[in-house]
């Protein structure tokens, strides 16, 4: 008995294409690869016109630069800290006084004498010179009322500088500072009389010793306030060939309450 098959049982594979079919799919596909690379230039074109629309003309550094900066954290610049005065650190209250006190240190570092931000003694002023140097200040008007210095190596200038801080009025201030050295022919009546002001160090004065000292005739001053400092000579601890570092002390005054 012969078998019946169904339908396309046993049928092969259809003819192969022709020449001229398959040229006709090379051409296809190379159409569209020309019709792809066509159409992306013209993206890119486009793309880089808008961009050159957006961005203003620059020259192509700063446009490199701005390119480069996208990324970069922004740098914060502390503001640049307001000047005080007498150079202090943080700035007095307004209702005190600023002062400032430096000794002199080595040959060539003069003593000041800074009050209310203005330069009571000092080597810009020309008024300051080797021994102990001393400014009065009106207490109640801020006013400087004389300055002088006092030669302490050379000379009998003890006795000038008694009378003159003897003759401080009531209510002044008095403010000393060492240029050099203060203390050789410093006699006993001149240290008794800076001594009757408060001071604890003037009996310990050696030669060449850095000092400062702050004083008031007539009134007293806040316990809180710094009001001498000292350093000796030593030949080992020297900031200076010969000469002990300066010392500066600083702080605010309370004006008088009207």
């Amino acid at each position: 008995m012969k078998s019946h098959r169904g339908d396309g049982e046993g049928q092969g594979p259809g003819p192969p294409p022709s020449r001229s079919q398959q040229l006709l799919g090379v051409l296809s596909a190379g159409l569209l690869k020309v019709v792809f690379v066509v159409f992306a230039s013209l993206c890119a074109w486009y793309s880089g016109y808008l961009l050159a629309e957006l961005i203003p003309d620059a020259p192509l550094s700063s446009a490199a630069y701005s390119i480069r900066s996208i990324g970069e954290r922004p740098v914060l610049k502390a503001p640049v800290p307001k000047r005080q005065k007498c150079d202090h650190w943080t700035p007095c209250p307004s209702d005190t006084y600023a002062y400032r006190l430096l000794s002199g240190g080595g040959r060539s570092k003069y003593a000041k004498i800074c009050f209310e931000d203005n330069l009571l003694m000092g080597e810009q002023l020309g008024n300051v010179a080797r021994g102990i140097n001393i400014a009065i200040v009106n207490y109640v008007t801020g006013n400087v009322t004389a300055t002088r210095c006092f030669d302490m190596y050379e000379g009998d200038n003890s006795g000038p500088m008694t009378k003159f801080i003897q003759s401080a009025a009531p209510k002044s201030l008095l403010f000393m500072v060492t240029y050099d050295d203060g203390s050789t022919r410093l006699n006993n009546d001149a240290k008794n009389a800076i001594e009757a002001l408060g001071s604890k160090e003037i009996r310990n004065m050696k030669f060449r010793s850095s000092w400062v000292f702050i004083a008031a005739k007539g009134l007293e001053l806040p316990s809180e306030i710094q009001r001498e400092k000292i350093n000796h000579s030593d030949a080992k601890n020297n900031r200076y060939s010969g000469w002990p570092a300066e010392i500066q002390i600083e702080g605010c005054i309370p004006k008088e309450r009207s």
